[in-house]
């Protein structure tokens, strides 16, 4: 699995964030009845079966508290775990565990419920078909690294990172200039000669126009699925062509089969459930 690296500043500080949020006045319930230098163990549980993703930012939370506390990962992001499952082992000083389990769920209970959602997606593309599931910048702000990363652990790819990493002329865009023709003409003139020049149509003409113009690539938005068929009559062959728009799971298999080359779907990352997950503490770690 082609994961991205997950520990760029960005996450240091996406962490350190979450951190501030939750216990920058410190915890005053664990402070009070939990003495300093009190040892404890405690186990990252799966409640229900699910595709794991963000144990390293699990394991992140509690040592950027205290690089004393440990996480034992006894799984692999990307891996499949079910329901009763133990992901990890987390040991040291009783406080931080107790302070910071919650921030840690935070980030691989949703990290995780992207993940378990891509792979239905991935799975529903039948076999021998080449069509890639990915994402879309709708992402939560700030927290585009992590849920990216959760979509490479489910199987997916990720679309452009940011706006100056690709080329793609939105409905908007073309309504600003008018017409599909002087929106590609505009983009090629001005992007580097590496860029891939994408364009959103809405509609057969709009495709046609669009490859006319010389787009390399063309994003077929909210087609019905016999508009699809119709479209990759047109585009196979000619340039990438990617679906979006109200993608359901139970179309996936009717799409993958008429030869896109991507589907893109916001709702892998706007829409998933945060799965569920516990820590449950080890009995031997109770006080006498």
């Amino acid at each position: 699995m082609n994961l991205p690296s997950l520990f760029p500043p960005v996450v240091d500080e996406i962490i350190r964030r979450a951190l501030a949020e939750d216990i920058a006045s410190g915890d005053v319930t664990t402070e009070a009845i939990i003495p300093i230098g009190k040892k404890g163990e405690a186990l990252l549980v799966a409640r229900e079966n699910l595709v794991v993703a963000g144990l390293p930012v699990f394991a992140a939370v509690f040592s950027t508290i205290d690089p004393g506390v440990k996480v034992e990962q006894l799984v692999k992001d990307g891996e499949w775990v079910v329901a009763g499952g133990v992901l990890a082992r987390i040991r040291g000083e009783a406080r931080v565990i107790l302070s910071g389990e919650r921030v840690a769920l935070n980030f691989i209970q949703r990290m995780s419920g992207i993940a378990t959602r891509t792979r239905a997606f991935v799975e529903a593309v039948p076999p021998g078909c080449t069509t890639k599931i990915c994402d879309t910048r709708k992402t939560t702000p700030g927290l585009r690294v992590l849920e990216r990363y959760a979509v490479r652990c489910g199987g997916g790819w990720n679309h452009r990172d940011h706006l100056g990493a690709g080329v793609l002329i939105k409905d908007n865009h073309i309504a600003c200039v008018g017409s599909v023709r002087e929106a590609i003409r505009r983009a090629r003139a001005w992007a580097p000669h590496v860029m891939r020049i994408q364009c959103e149509v809405d509609s057969i003409s709009q495709l046609v126009e669009a490859i006319e113009a010389g787009a390399d690539g063309v994003l077929l938005d909210n087609f019905s699925d016999e508009d699809i068929q119709k479209a990759m009559e047109v585009a196979k062959g000619r340039v990438f062509v990617e679906v979006s728009g109200g993608i359901t799971i139970e179309r996936i298999p009717r799409i993958a089969t008429m030869g896109v080359d991507v589907i893109s779907i916001g709702s892998l990352t706007h829409s998933a459930r945060a799965v569920d997950m516990g820590i449950d503490w080890l009995e031997g770690t109770k006080d006498a």
